[in-house]
């Protein structure tokens, strides 16, 4: 296997799949802040707009979310009228990911108590600097571990790009097989299959799993502020 291993992966090769891997970071990150922006002000529309904006944002979000992003990817890369395929591609998983990241946003923004707005009011704030300065910075510290987890999400779903042939880590894995025997002048057989598959999945866990682990260390430490913040209330409450 060893053999296999050094023969398959040549420098060349190599720098051609980690290319790849660059190019679903890349991906992913343009995806998810686009996404957020797109996000918010569509949560922000369905909670505090009871008229028309609030219903269309509505009905956005509940025709991407119960539709399958494949089905927006193929559509956007043959209608979108961008230039390249990349940016069509991206253009769909924004559509599809902002209304996932909305509803994200929307249950951090009811977990708020509703006197937070009447206690700022009462201070002079205006509605929209209670938005900013108080609501939206505990939304988000609630809810990042569910956009993190959305964020896995996204890593993963990018490999749907290799069907429109973006050259992204999976179509390159898959690029790869099909050139292996003009490279390196071997028959391509079940080892190379799955030295090739293997490392493109061990990349997506480096990703997925380094992601994992923050979403885990910043619940732990949530977790650990409440039980901080509780402890000196049951001591009182004992004295």
């Amino acid at each position: 296997m060893i053999e296999v291993i050094s023969r398959t992966f040549t420098p060349e090769i190599l720098m051609y799949l980690l290319g790849g891997a660059w190019l679903v970071i890349e991906l992913s990150v343009i995806i998810v802040i686009l996404s957020l922006f797109f996000g918010l002000i569509l949560a922000l529309l369905r909670s505090y707009d009871k008229f028309i904006l609030g219903r269309l944002a509505g009905a956005y979000i509940e025709i991407f979310r119960n539709t399958p992003n494949l089905m927006w990817v193929l559509i956007c890369y043959v209608h979108a009228p961008l230039p390249t395929a990349f940016m069509r591609c991206t253009f769909a998983f924004v559509l599809f990911t902002s209304a996932a990241i909305a509803e994200i946003i929307r249950g951090g923004l009811n977990s708020i108590p509703k006197g937070q707005f009447e206690a700022a009011y009462s201070q002079g704030f205006s509605f929209v600097q209670t938005l900013v300065y108080i609501v939206l910075p505990q939304c988000f510290q609630n809810i990042i571990p569910t956009l993190l987890s959305q964020v896995i999400t996204v890593v993963k779903d990018t490999s749907f790009l290799s069907m429109v042939a973006v050259a992204e880590l999976m179509f390159r894995s898959r690029n790869v097989l099909s050139l292996l025997p003009r490279y390196t002048g071997q028959t391509v057989g079940i080892e190379q299959v799955a030295a090739i598959f293997g490392f493109a999945a061990l990349i997506y866990f480096i990703i997925n799993f380094t992601l994992s682990c923050l979403v885990r260390y910043i619940q732990n430490r949530r977790a650990a502020k409440t039980r901080g913040r509780g402890e000196p209330a049951a001591a009182a409450d004992k004295a």
